[in-house]
């Protein structure tokens, strides 16, 4: 009995085609028999090649989502007779996999424009920055077309000529007969690398490539209310496309720096407030500082350690809606001395002997914890 198709390649039932395409490439390079000589590792790689072959496909992969292998056993010759030429998802597999060993195959049947490849970069942000967004000035090296030849990689005055070898088409076949039937081998053209054409006079600035790498300075908006992993999309910034196709898009990863201050819970801003014994037994107001600034705080009388005191609308913008924000929240945490002088330690024996605790809760320092616990 087959196994699961999924489990063949790795992926969950829900994954999408890139997933299932990424997961393929990734198996394919691994147990290919030009590259894997263990034993087995070729029934490996054409059971990847079934999996894929039918999860690659929406329709049948539905089938078989329902119907299990019943509902394709007469797709892709899964028993091993068919003409591999006829079946529509090999040249799928061929390409998908060549693709990612740095040759041409993945150009054989691509002659067209092609899009660029995407581009990542991660950016450090600092707390503020974060918080309240603003433009950023980045640096990126990307690909971009050679203006001296306009990416065609032949010298200027000359154009790129057919390919002899495969006539254009970017592909070579190969027939070879067993006692199956005729088995029809489809890969890229090698004088050409795929393409079709053969640059015989290259340009100069580019080599032949029709691109160059560059560097760039770019500058970003980075909206207000971002956080770890918010990734930022710039269009047209990623590597050039090839044969005119349109550029790829660079993605920006935004990760934030701590804060000596300040902490952050979603859209709320955390810190602690430190204060006096006395100023919690007899309450105070004092400068606090927050991403807006320094503001005014009442702290009431009485106040226990832990009392969260909140701020009203100094926290986090919310991403997308920076209208609203949310809050800082303070905690506090009342410092009590370890040393009194003699003034003070009178001053509170007296305050005891008012309330009746000396005696009754342990001395002075009893006192004071007495004060805390209520």
């Amino acid at each position: 009995m087959a196994r699961d198709y999924y489990e063949v390649l790795g992926v969950s039932r829900s994954a999408d085609q890139d997933e299932i395409k990424r997961a393929y490439r990734r198996l394919a390079r691994k147990y290919h028999p030009d590259v894997n000589k263990d034993a087995g590792a070729e029934d490996t790689f054409k059971e990847i090649n079934r999996a894929y072959e039918v999860l690659s496909e929406p329709e049948v992969r539905a089938r078989y989502d329902r119907f299990g292998e019943a509902g394709v056993g007469g797709a892709a010759g899964a028993a091993g007779f068919q003409d591999f030429a006829d079946m529509g998802g090999f040249a799928d597999i061929f390409e998908s996999f060549f693709s990612g060993f740095g040759g041409a195959g993945g150009q054989a049947r691509r002659r067209g424009p092609m899009r660029g490849d995407d581009l990542r970069l991660d950016l450090k942000l600092d707390f503020k920055e974060a918080v309240f967004g603003g433009e950023k000035e980045i640096k990126i090296s990307h690909l971009e077309t050679c203006a001296n030849c306009k990416g065609s990689g032949a010298k200027p005055g000359t154009r790129p000529r057919t390919c002899s070898t495969c006539n254009g088409s970017g592909q070579v076949r190969r027939a070879t007969r067993t006692p199956f039937g005729s088995f029809t081998q489809v890969s890229a053209c090698p004088t050409c690398n795929g393409t079709g054409e053969v640059v015989e006079d290259r340009c100069e600035v580019c080599g032949g490539s029709g691109h160059k790498q560059e560097t760039k300075k770019l500058k970003i908006t980075v909206p207000a209310g971002v956080d770890n992993g918010t990734r930022l999309r710039v269009s047209n910034e990623g590597d050039a496309g090839q044969r005119g196709g349109p550029p790829g898009d660079l993605y920006v990863y935004l990760f934030v720096n701590e804060d000596s201050k300040f902490r952050r819970d979603g859209i709320n801003i955390l810190s602690d407030l430190k204060i006096s014994y006395l100023q919690a037994i007899l309450g105070c107001q004092l400068k606090v500082d927050t991403v807006d600034g320094p503001i005014d705080v009442q702290v009431p009388a009485g106040t226990q350690p832990g009392t969260v005191l909140t701020l009203e609308n100094h926290g986090v913008p919310r991403l997308g809606n920076p209208v609203s924000r949310g809050n800082h929240l303070l905690t506090v945490k009342v410092e009590i001395p370890t040393r009194l002088k003699t003034e003070e330690r009178e001053l509170l024996a007296k305050l005891a002997e008012i309330r009746g605790d000396l005696v009754e809760k342990g001395g002075i320092e009893g006192f004071l914890g007495g004060l805390f616990r209520g």
